[in-house]
């Protein structure tokens, strides 16, 4: 039985002070919601890129669509928990909404051309406080928005973001570390929140852990995340998935044909990534096994298209003389089959959302709830194990097979080198004249600061989208240029 209410006041405060003041049917965090539907960064996920370039098909996901599934699937989990856990919750349910806008909200921080563009802003941005999409998540909410500000500047900075309620804020803090100012060698971005955030973060630990210190070898992570961090798994390992089949990227016959090398560096990938929640390392044919438990049955008697055997070549028709020709015949029509039934899933938009349904539903159904009754906001959700490291192989298999395919990648590394050279000409001297007003603006009240204009310039340039990159760059270096009519 729960001791402490899941939820209190000092939640549904927001960040600069506001009162709430809406109405009784309105609450804080469904108001929370309604704030990050209406917000231009997340409208401008639209134009971010999942795994394949919207201009390649209407049909691929961007960050948008994949954060409207993560958002779908959290508050599914959050309902099921409720549900399955009523009377260990006795009334104290998980808000499925407050989950949804997590998932909303959870990869708004991403800049153009996805982890790429990641690494190519955290390269500039080594010796100023680097750069992390999740980071620049919480500083949109928390500054970059233009919705709310603080009657008196917080760490110099009068900007309060979309001024969200602490629990809505909590639950996109994934990772409570302070991200270093000066990294001089990165090898990658380092997970966590800038400085300028620091303050803000201590505020919302304070107010959900209700102005009690963190336990001893606890990490804050309040449990609404942790159901958005499950559901962006699901996400990724399902339709990204279902993108490479549709793209013909993947087949199931190439799947289950997979090289040894391939299987053994996603069981390397998944042991690291899983290496806290497993007894012995992840074999390939664990990996092996795992892909012909979802796709095997796609090559089976009951799944393949029954074929005219007299019709498989043209001295078919006559009589079969031995059991060896009649075996032979029935080898021919089964491969036959399974070749159809491998391009049917390629082809056939209803049978890949079959399978994308059939496995969200499997793993939505084996997430696990460890209730925290002296920390509520602290409860644990975990998927069990055996799905955990199918979930984990899926999201793996299709990251190595398709993200790191010559073709995928070569588009890649276009933005990544667009990205970085935008960055180096907004930097140089007098760069901020080639930017829109406002920021302009930012850059020149931060005077010698060199580390604050770079995080203004490295505002500006995250928060476009591919194509506004792409144009960007080009009034920069392309001999076809956009119009200068055209607004910046």
């Amino acid at each position: 039985m729960m001791g402490v209410k899941m939820y209190s006041d000092e939640d549904c405060q927001r960040q600069n002070g506001e009162a709430n003041d809406s109405e009784a049917w309105r609450p804080s965090f469904v108001r929370d919601y309604g704030r990050i539907i209406h917000s231009a960064s997340f409208r401008r996920l639209q134009g971010k890129t999942q795994v394949f370039p919207g201009h390649e098909s209407d049909f691929f996901r961007n960050r948008l669509t994949h954060s409207l599934e993560v958002a779908q699937i959290a508050e599914g989990i959050a309902d099921r928990l409720n549900y399955v856990y009523k009377d260990e919750l006795r009334g104290q349910e998980i808000n499925s909404r407050l989950c949804a806008a997590a998932g909303l909200v959870h990869d708004i921080g991403h800049p153009p051309f996805g982890h790429n563009g990641e690494r190519a802003l955290d390269e500039k941005m080594k010796m100023y406080g680097g750069f992390e999409g999740n980071a620049q998540t919480l500083r949109i909410l928390t500054r970059l928005e233009k919705k709310a500000k603080y009657d008196k500047p917080m760490d110099g900075d009068a900007r309060a973001g979309m001024n969200l309620c602490f629990r809505t804020l909590a639950a996109v803090l994934k990772y409570d570390v302070e991200i270093a100012r000066e990294r001089p060698e990165p090898k990658k971005p380092q997970k966590g929140y800038y400085a300028s955030e620091a303050k803000i973060v201590a505020d919302i630990k304070d107010k959900v852990l209700r102005g009690r210190p963190l336990p001893t070898g606890a990490k804050f992570k309040t449990i609404e995340c942790a159901i958005m961090d499950i559901a962006d798994d699901i996400a990724y390992s399902v339709y990204d998935l279902e993108d490479s089949l549709k793209a013909g990227f993947l087949t199931p016959a190439s799947i289950l044909a997979t090289d040894d090398d391939l299987l053994q560096r996603v069981a390397d990938v998944v042991t690291s990534q899983l290496k806290d929640e497993i007894d012995e390392p992840i074999s390939k044919e664990r990996v092996q096994g795992t892909l012909v438990s979802i796709f095997g049955h796609i090559f089976t008697a009951d799944e393949a298209e029954t074929l005219d055997v007299e019709n498989i070549s043209p001295a078919s028709n006559a009589k079969t003389e031995s059991v060896e020709d009649e075996q032979q015949q029935a080898d021919i029509v089964y491969f036959i089959n399974a070749m159809r039934a491998s391009r049917d899933l390629n082809m056939d938009a209803g049978k890949r959302m079959k399978l994308s349904s059939e496995l969200v539903h499997e793993f939505i159904n084996d997430v696990e709830l460890t209730i925290n009754n002296e920390f509520p906001a602290l409860s644990t959700v975990n998927l069990i194990k055996n799905t955990q490291i199918k979930v984990e192989i899926l999201k793996q298999y299709t990251y190595l097979s398709t993200i790191y395919s010559n073709r995928v990648k070569l588009g890649e590394y276009r933005g990544t080198e667009l990205v970085g050279d935008i960055f180096d000409a907004l930097q140089k001297k007098n760069g901020h004249l080639l930017m829109p007003d406002d920021v302009r603006k930012q850059v020149q009240d931060a005077g010698e600061d060199e580390a604050l204009k770079a995080r203004h310039i490295c505002d500006f340039v995250a928060g476009m989208t591919d194509r506004y990159a792409v144009e960007f760059w080009a009034r920069l270096r392309s001999d076809a240029a956009e119009s200068m009519f055209k607004p910046i």
